[in-house]
């Protein structure tokens, strides 16, 4: 691991239970990276008293304070205009301006996004980020994006997605040759919209060619036989919200089954550990953190709802975007296309 100093700043005030989740958190993610220098940006009374209260083992912080909140309810004009001094702003501009730094927030998705562009502008050669988070397969996992930031694309926004999941792949997973597709309706070659099919010749076209599958069906995501998905926003985000209701309709069900009865109790027990796998492999506080990869800069959207555990791991992924220089690897990359 680079020995250089790390700095994640956090937006402490974002989301369900903050600050104690955003907290609680830290204190898990710094057992493994003790060496991390944390900004938190809050209401320092607030904050300070939580670390009290609750007797967090924290270290290597510091509280930069902050006055103004922004609401999911704010508009993109008072989010510009009268929140300069809210935890996502203030964050977003620390980060911008510091070299090994990212931001994390679980705060409003359309302040983050907007904010991000304006103080990280995108690198250069790429037109719009893309929201990017890990999918669960029956291998292990899949890049999926873009999953809500781009409802409108082109072939070319669809191809510069792929070529940033291939550098992001290469980060978390460097010793596999990821294999890319494009989600559509079906396989064949003549199927979906004419943008779908600009984005198949570019990726054709490119470095990437001999890492294309071509297109891939929805239910063929969690088959594990494609490692980056790429979609439009719109799709991608409606994909993703489906798999999550219908992940938490079976996994209540499956609850219910097994307290039906003492016979049932008895069943579950006997295949306990087993569940106990599958459970961990499809939990989705180990893939919370979903990236707006495309910017000139680290910003990593947890989960509004996550708890302390999952937010451990949207830290988790900003400090390997960090050490692993992301950045980096796309401008290389958009060199070599």
């Amino acid at each position: 691991m680079s020995e250089r100093q790390v700095v994640i700043a956090i937006d402490a005030m974002g989301g369900e239970n903050s600050p104690y989740k955003v907290l609680k958190g830290v204190e898990i993610f710094l057992r493994n990276e003790k060496k991390t220098k944390i900004l938190f940006f809050g209401d320092e009374v607030i904050i300070n008293q939580n670390i009290k209260n609750n007797n967090l083992n924290i270290f290597n912080f510091e509280i930069i304070n902050t006055t103004e909140t922004i609401s999911d309810e704010d508009s993109v004009n008072t989010i510009l205009r009268s929140k300069k001094n809210s935890s996502i702003y203030r964050g977003l501009e620390f980060a911008k301006n510091n070299n090994n730094s990212g931001f994390v927030s679980s705060g409003s998705t359309a302040a983050i996004m907007v904010l991000s562009r304006l103080h990280m502008g995108m690198i250069e050669g790429i037109d719009r980020p893309a929201i990017c988070s890990l999918v669960p397969n029956k291998k292990n996992y899949s890049l999926m994006l873009d999953l809500g930031a781009n409802v409108i694309v082109s072939g070319s926004n669809l191809f510069q997605f792929a070529l940033m999941g291939f550098c992001y792949y290469s980060i978390i997973n460097p010793n596999i040759k990821p294999k890319i597709g494009i989600l559509n309706i079906g396989t064949e070659n003549n199927k979906g919209l004419e943008f779908l099919q600009d984005a198949a010749d570019l990726i054709q076209s490119s470095f990437l060619k001999d890492n294309f599958v071509g297109f891939i069906e929805p239910n063929k995501i969690t088959s594990g036989n494609c490692d980056i998905i790429v979609s439009d926003g719109y799709t991608g985000n409606i994909m993703l919200k489906s798999a999550e209701g219908i992940s938490n309709f079976i996994t209540s069900k499956l609850r219910e089954i097994f307290n039906k009865s003492l016979i049932n109790k008895i069943s579950y027990k006997l295949i306990e550990k087993d569940l106990k796998i599958l459970k961990d492999q499809v939990n989705p506080d180990m893939y919370n953190g979903a990236t707006l990869i495309g910017l000139n800069g680290i910003s990593v959207k947890s989960h509004g709802n996550a708890n302390p555990l999952a937010f451990s791991y949207a830290l988790k992924q900003c400090h390997n975007f960090i050490i692993n220089d992301l950045n980096e690897k796309i401008i290389n990359s958009i060199k070599n296309k």
